[in-house]
């Protein structure tokens, strides 16, 4: 084999990991041993790093928390934001789509959803996160009060606390949902829908 030949000499670096892997082993860990709990140290043995080579991928686990919030929030805000602009169709519809689009995001980003549900204001990013969730609150709820007002559901219940049922059993699939379960994801939008919206009643 001739020098031009030679295979070039490996070179020295740091552990072969992008940061989307180091984000997902971070939610997984915070969502197994709780946010608090875990330490980076904890994060670079998870990974296969040491300490200092977990730093040149991160600055900080709080980064790391704020990047998963985000994930969550913004694919979740996103999806009511699209339900809620098409004029074109009733305000129970865009209701009905604000909650599949909810169970989508749930099931279509599971451990970062978890992670936000599991939040209770200690961090400057959880903080920031709980106000959003106030927000996106607020944004469902108003799409309750509209299909009230249409008449296209009951309105002797306010609509905050129908908004926080019908969301309550969305979040609530974080419980035992999982993506590679025997149960589809459209099967799960479905059913929830379907309970939501038409009831258990034979029709």
């Amino acid at each position: 084999m001739t020098a031009a030949e030679e295979p070039a000499p490996r070179r020295r670096g740091r552990p072969g990991k992008d940061q989307a892997t180091v984000l997902r082993e971070a939610i997984e860990l915070f969502n197994l041993q709780g946010y608090d709990a875990t330490s980076m140290g904890d994060l670079a043995s998870r990974l296969g790093f040491t300490k200092s080579a977990l730093y040149h991928h991160v600055p900080s686990k709080e980064h790391l928390l704020q990047q998963a919030l985000d994930e969550a929030l913004d694919n979740l805000a996103e999806a009511v934001a699209a339900a809620s602009a098409d004029k074109s169709v009733s305000a129970l519809e865009r209701l009905r789509r604000a909650v599949r689009g909810s169970v989508d995001v749930l099931i279509g980003h599971l451990p970062a959803v978890t992670l936000l549900l599991r939040v209770r204001g200690n961090s400057p990013a959880e903080l920031a996160a709980l106000k959003r969730r106030r927000e996106l609150d607020g944004e469902l709820a108003q799409l309750v009060a509209d299909a009230a007002a249409e008449g296209g559901i009951r309105t002797d219940i306010p609509p905050d606390l129908i908004s926080r049922l019908l969301f309550g059993m969305v979040n609530s699939l974080t419980e035992w949902v999982r993506p590679s379960g025997r149960i589809s994801p459209d099967t799960i939008a479905d059913a929830l829908t379907a309970i939501a919206f038409e009831g258990l009643l034979e029709h």
